[in-house]
């Protein structure tokens, strides 16, 4: 399941608390790392001043730890691209109280009533994000683009920046639609984008994201499809990741974003899955073609985006030094990749952008952090494994929470997976948007049956179906 948007049923907030009182997630930050981070001092000394580009940050409604903002010119035939990213190095001092306490977090972790930082709120978001109407320490990407989309040339140095706006998604759309000069060229270049990672037989999921609503005292749940603009925006992050994650692996140092390819008996899985869902994938179309086709527009098509996903396994970080790692792309990006345009929010891009930094200035990247790339792969994995137990958890309470009041009731569904060796079959229920387990016990894949609510333990986050004879 994708993760929630929660439009904050107070009746949740105790489960949501529970979950992180289980998965030991931190609820505050040690005295001593605020009165370090309420210390930092910035140093404006050597920074470019580009206070003229025109900057705008993109983002969700209520975010304020603001990583990024993007600006974008006609340059010949072909374009250029300013990036903003914040410039959280500009605040920590490596092997400092807040930097090791970041260690140990690795992430931002979101539940639907509350956002658990990475790093103390002080930085992440007032002196470090790319707010609206300030002026700002930012690491700045220069980025040029030929007519097709490819990147000809780049730079990255350190800057004073001014954010002229931040806006939400649905803002960014329609002035995009109303011919906006800066953010149709978002919309220009994102769709050349696409088309490249098209050419490199990439893989972009239209994921829908599952959302709790609440009428009347009565919770419902539902999915909620992106907006283009989403994807346009989220293209700029990968040319960025993209260009990064090649200059250092062409100089031998710093640290990837890899996933194997997919493999062919998931491929096999899911063309199952298409067929038991009623999803035509002819023969002759291959995986990442057609998973880009799909849009979530229903309940079958958000189903096989879903089981899509879960197709992509063994996704983790690769650091090295010395020499160039034999395998080192990210199999769904179909490149080479790393992890940079999020510093406030994730640990491992404050030591790739610092490694960069050094790598473009022509000098040798500093010890601390090269030091480090051996040890951020377990940070990042321990972290992603707390990041995906607690989404899973907090959907599973949910959908708990919004079921109790229907036991006893049947709802219609479709077999997606069958599997023996753990004696169970996933029926995708048509309405409300859950995945449930019953006994594959004369089951098929691809059969519709109605499956009845027997029981639900809100506290164990647990739905028991029957199917209906």
């Amino acid at each position: 399941m994708a993760p929630i948007r929660l439009r904050a049923p107070s009746a949740f907030e105790k489960g949501f608390a529970q979950i992180r009182d289980e998965l030991d997630v931190p609820a505050a930050f040690p005295q001593v790392v605020l009165d370090a981070a309420e210390a930092a001092h910035l140093d404006e000394s050597g920074r470019r001043d580009a206070l003229d580009i025109p900057f705008v940050a993109i983002d969700p409604p209520g975010a304020t730890d603001l990583d990024q903002a993007f600006a974008a010119e006609r340059r010949g035939e072909g374009y250029r691209v300013f990036y903003a990213i914040a410039d959280l190095g500009a605040f920590l001092e490596p092997g400092g109280v807040v930097d090791l306490e970041a260690r140990t977090r690795g992430t931002t972790l979101y539940s639907p009533d509350i956002r658990t930082p990475l790093h103390p709120p002080v930085i992440s978001e007032d002196r470090a994000s790319l707010l609206a109407g300030t002026v700002k320490p930012a690491l700045l990407w220069t980025i040029d683009l030929d007519s097709d989309g490819l990147p000809v040339d780049s730079s990255f140095e350190r800057a004073m920046v001014r954010v002229r706006e931040a806006i939400q998604y649905t803002t960014a759309q329609q002035r995009i639609d109303d011919n906006d000069d800066m953010l149709v060229l978002l919309k220009e270049i994102g769709i050349l984008r696409q088309q490249q990672e098209a050419a490199r037989g990439g893989v972009s999921l239209n994921l829908p994201s599952q959302e709790v609503t609440e009428h009347d005292g009565t919770y419902a749940l539902k999915y909620d499809s992106s907006m283009p603009v989403e994807n346009w925006n989220a293209q700029i992050s990968l040319l960025t990741g993209i260009v990064a994650g090649n200059t250092m692996y062409n100089a031998s140092v710093g640290i990837l974003r890899t996933l194997p390819p997919t493999r062919k008996q998931d491929l096999r899985r899911l063309r199952r899955q298409a067929k038991a869902l009623g999803v035509d994938w002819p023969d002759h179309i291959d995986y990442p073609d057609f998973v880009r086709s799909i849009k979530p527009e229903n309940a079958t098509t958000n189903a096989f985006l879903l089981q899509a996903a879960r197709s992509f396994r063994g996704a983790g970080y690769l650091g090295f030094s010395g020499e160039k790692p034999d395998y080192a792309e990210h199999g769904a990006i179909a490149s080479i990749y790393a992890h940079v345009t999020a510093p406030l929010r994730r640990l491992v891009d404050r030591f790739g952008n610092e490694i960069l930094l050094s790598l473009y200035a022509g000098e040798e990247p500093p010890a601390w952090a090269v030091e480090a790339l051996e040890e951020l792969p377990s940070f990042m994995g321990r972290a992603k494994s707390k990041e995906s137990a607690l989404e899973r958890s907090m959907v599973d309470f949910a959908e708990a929470m919004v079921l109790e009041p229907q036991i006893g009731s049947t709802f219609d569904g479709f077999v997606v997976d069958i599997n023996e060796k753990r004696g169970r079959a996933t029926v995708q229920l048509r309405d409300p948007a859950v995945v449930a387990n019953v006994d594959p016990k004369g089951l098929e894949l691809a059969q519709e049956l109605q499956v009845t609510l027997k029981a639900v333990d809100t506290s164990k986050r647990t739905l028991d179906f029957d199917v209906v004879a």
